[in-house]
């Protein structure tokens, strides 16, 4: 296995008081690094003659480590621990969002412009023309973010509550990256019912809706039923940012070694909302064939208790049949896609994959193998992991894809729209090697080019529909 590395997402930062003596920074510093803990920042809060007061900040691997690090600082002598912070939990202290007025409010003349009486003509200018509403209300650039809570990153069913922190940083994210103003809706009910409804009532102020973190197979009728119902757009980034973002690397390590992908076979590991849409997409770039694997095997149609999804499945891949295990899939594979679990095989099962394969082991923080062993053997190697080289994250997808949806006013999505996402992140990337075939998340020009890509399918999507209803 790869060895963790102590990072950000364990920060503390100890307060000690400490003797004021020469070697007190460098007792300090290697009581943190004998534990294996990674000093970030030291700062001298305080200094008297006999005694100074300092704050570390560490990086740690887990909750444990951190506290063994406090230990450790606490015996060296003369030291005594004043205070331990998270910094994780501290960047959370109160929510990591806030409402901010984009007008002045300065006198009588403003107030009577933003709210009454003035406010009712354009209330009154909406009601005559709905689609106004896009135009003069903060539908033109919102989305809402909604989740049940019921599959909160790989943690499982934590509930509504829970699942707030990562809302938040999504809707961040939106900000961040593309100017989306993006906002969290977490709702108290696992009902499929009762969440098609809630969306369907709070619609009207949104220009999209971006559902999270909710379980398959409910994720699945949910967006379906939504995108029928509603005139915006309905977007399962667990679903297809995940497959928007695999579409793309893989363009680019089929460059670099040198395959076109209607030769390739091709096994997705793990066939829930990430696995399925990554399959859906792959069908329209006609792969040479896809192995679609589970908990259970091979999946192909003979094989009996398949619910709709697989079934589904069976029906677009497995076109010879095959059945087996994962170590059975990937005998002669070009390609492994994992979307499942940790440590799932080895070296020996991947030596047996064709020349020059490509593995994209995604499983996160513990890949379906370790990086460094899979490197060894693949000419190309990609996780969800930002401590190696091609990290496949969903933010160099969805912040480009609703800018672009919401620029073009599109009430829906499609697949066309999907790979024009894909494609864009691909090209951001002029030469890719085996260690880059994906831009980085910083990379300022990612989501432009990716809203670019969306607007123009969307808007060619809306000009052959006019064309077509004028038939």
């Amino acid at each position: 296995m790869a060895v963790p590395i102590p990072g950000p997402g364990y920060a503390i930062t100890v307060r000690v008081e400490a003797p004021a003596s020469a070697s007190a920074a460098g007792d300090l510093a290697v009581a943190v690094g004998n534990v294996g803990g990674v000093v970030t920042a030291f700062d001298v809060v305080e200094a008297r003659t006999a005694t100074i007061v300092v704050d570390i900040s560490c990086n740690a691997l887990n909750q444990d480590h951190a506290e063994e690090i406090t230990a450790a600082l606490g015996a060296v002598p003369g030291v005594h621990v004043r205070k331990v912070s998270d910094r994780t939990f501290l960047i959370h202290l109160g929510g990591k969002l806030e409402v901010q007025s984009k007008v002045a409010l300065r006198n009588r003349d403003d107030l009577s412009r933003a709210y009454t009486p003035g406010v009712a003509r354009v209330c009154q200018a909406i009601a005559a023309n709905p689609s106004d509403a896009r135009r003069l209300t903060i539908k033109r650039n919102t989305v809402a973010v909604v989740t049940d809570g019921s599959a909160v990153l790989g943690l499982g069913n934590l509930g509504a509550a829970a699942a707030m922190p990562v809302m938040e940083g999504k809707a961040a994210l939106f900000k961040r990256f593309a100017g989306v103003d993006a906002w969290p809706v977490a709702l108290d009910t696992q009902d499929t019912e009762e969440i098609i409804r809630t969306v369907e009532v709070i619609a009207p102020a949104y220009g999209g809706i971006n559902l999270e973190d909710i379980a398959a197979p409910r994720c699945f009728e949910i967006e379906r039923r939504l995108r029928e119902m509603l005139d915006i757009p309905v977007f399962h980034d667990d679903q297809h940012g995940t497959a928007v973002v695999v579409l793309g690397a893989l363009r680019n390590a089929l460059r670099v070694v040198g395959k076109k992908i209607t030769d390739c076979t091709i096994v997705v590991c793990g066939v829930g909302a990430a696995g399925s849409a990554i399959i859906r997409l792959l069908q329209s770039e006609k792969p040479g064939d896809v192995l679609a694997v589970d908990i259970d095997g091979i999946v192909h149609s003979g094989r009996p208790g398949l619910d709709d999804n697989l079934a589904s499945i069976a029906e677009q891949t497995n076109h010879r049949g095959r059945q087996g295990s994962l170590a059975d899939a990937l005998v002669g594979a070009d390609v492994f896609i994992g979307v499942s679990a940790p440590n799932l095989f080895g070296a020996e099962e991947l030596a047996t994959m064709a020349d020059d394969a490509i593995v994209f082991a995604l499983a996160n923080p513990d890949p379906e193998i370790d990086p460094s062993v899979a490197m060894h053997h693949a000419a190309v190697v990609a996780t969800g992991r930002s401590d190696y080289p091609n990290q496949i994250n969903n933010v160099l997808a969805f912040p480009g894809v609703f800018r672009g949806l919401l620029d073009a006013q599109a009430h829906d999505i499609t697949d066309r729209m999907l790979l024009a996402a894909a494609a864009a992140i691909a090209d951001v990337v002029h030469e890719p090697n085996a260690s880059f075939i994906v831009p980085s998340v910083f990379d300022p020009s990612v989501a432009p080019a990716v809203a670019e890509a969306v607007r123009h399918a969307a808007q060619e999507a809306a000009r052959a529909g006019e064309v077509a209803a004028g038939q």
